[in-house]
């Protein structure tokens, strides 16, 4: 039986100014319980693919669907089953911790009993507990980082989405991230996340594509796409032709 499509970019294209495209035709699709990473230089179009599959980001040609359902037409279906994690968290630091992951659970309509374990789950596994009480205005970048990743994992997306998620995180919190991570797909979510830390995504990922200047030049499975080599080594030979 054939995995389902959670994530279809096609043809994907962002023109900025003086006709410069960020992203040129893009297309890739993440299935559920893919892990599929998108790696690529600085500068090479990752986070504006990111930016426009989360609903931030207008675009200028192309379709981008979640789960069947366009990420233009029809935003509000699309929002509710994806979770977005940004390289620098935005939060509401003049709320504590605690009242920003309740304000989240509001927002997606999450029960109660469900909220409350969930949040203890999480909160206990990145060890973040005893700091709920406290403004987040007071958190280190890696706690507030922490929290975003709690308050994204409260509704259960079917589309996790995550850019650079690891920059930051010190090590205990990368491997909970990453044990965390095969736990969703093992229950079918897809994830779909953006990193230059290529022996993470060699060890973490079953699909990845690369993008150079805004195009993609290179996507499969992690065992098409190294062939005995390392990630590293793959990267660099696309990278130079």
């Amino acid at each position: 039986m054939a995995e389902k499509k959670v994530l279809e970019i096609r043809n994907y294209t962002k023109v900025y100014g003086a006709g410069k495209k960020a992203a040129d035709d893009v297309s890739l699709t993440v299935e559920a319980g893919d892990i599929y990473g998108f790696i690529g230089h600085n500068g090479a179009g990752k986070s504006t693919t990111i930016r426009a599959v989360v609903g931030v980001l207008d675009f200028t040609e192309g379709e981008i669907l979640i789960d069947g359902h366009s990420v233009k037409s029809e935003p509000m279906e699309c929002k509710k089953i994806t979770a977005y994690i940004p390289d620098n968290p935005d939060l509401y630091e003049n709320l504590t911790g605690i009242q920003y992951l309740n304000f989240i659970a509001d927002v997606f309509d999450i029960g109660a009993k469900e909220r409350e374990e969930r949040i203890a789950k999480y909160a206990g596994s990145f060890e973040i507990t005893d700091s709920l009480g406290d403004l987040i205005g007071s958190y280190s970048h890696g706690m507030k980082q922490k929290l975003a990743i709690i308050s994204a994992l409260i509704h259960e997306p079917k589309l996790l989405v995550l850019d650079e998620p690891f920059v930051g995180l010190d090590p205990k919190a990368t491997f909970t991230l990453k044990e965390i991570m095969h736990e969703m797909c093992a229950k079918g979510t897809a994830i779909f996340f953006s990193t230059h830390v290529l022996d993470v995504a060699e060890k973490l990922c079953n699909k990845v594509a690369i993008i150079k200047k805004g195009r993609i030049i290179a996507s499969g499975t992690m065992e098409d796409m190294t062939e005995g080599h390392s990630l590293e080594e793959a990267f660099l030979e696309v990278e130079n032709e």
